[in-house]
């Protein structure tokens, strides 16, 4: 990961913890994905509603910020962003929550939900289904839907850019 920010393992970051010389957590996950986990003290700030500037006047001086996200990408994202702002000591939890649990680390856990990866592999799904449907039962020009969804995700697969992704982020049901 190419970020400003150095990677912290989840046993560091759990020794930092434990040592009384907590960093700032900054989660930037989804507020759905943090109900479902999330280190204990963390503040979360969604990626897609990130205030650098703010966070920066709010936690410039810490002595340490750590950024967390569910495998690192999104967390090294918005340290690039910090960085950018002026925050100096980020850190980006290395393997992201994943990592923290798979470590067995003391976690907040809420209510289980769907993840939007599922809801994207869903979501696509159904509609690739009903391009078939449709196109075989009503007009054929239904299945220029399925060809849609299918170079969709193709395109996400590439970039690691996912449009429906971060619609489906947007959902009521996922805030």
């Amino acid at each position: 990961m190419n970020t400003a920010a150095s990677l912290l393992s989840p046993k560091e970051l759990a020794a930092s913890l434990q040592s009384g010389e907590a960093p700032v957590l900054l989660d930037v996950r989804t507020p759905m994905e943090f109900r479902e986990i999330h280190v204990e003290g963390a503040q979360l700030s969604p990626l897609d509603e990130l205030d650098p500037a703010a966070i920066a006047r709010q936690h410039g001086n810490a002595p340490a910020c750590v950024v967390i996200c569910r495998s690192g990408k999104r967390a090294c994202n918005a340290a690039e962003k910090l960085t950018a702002a002026g925050m100096k000591n980020l850190r980006v939890l290395d393997g992201g929550m994943l990592a923290w649990a798979e470590a067995g680390l003391p976690a907040n856990r809420g209510k289980k939900s769907i993840s939007i990866e599922r809801q994207v592999r869903t979501a696509a799904g159904l509609l690739v289904l009903a391009g078939v449907v449709l196109g075989l039962w009503v007009h054929p020009g239904f299945f220029g839907l399925s060809a849609f969804v299918g170079a969709g995700l193709t395109f996400a697969g590439i970039t690691d850019w996912c449009g429906m992704g971060l619609l489906l982020a947007k959902a009521p049901w996922n805030r």
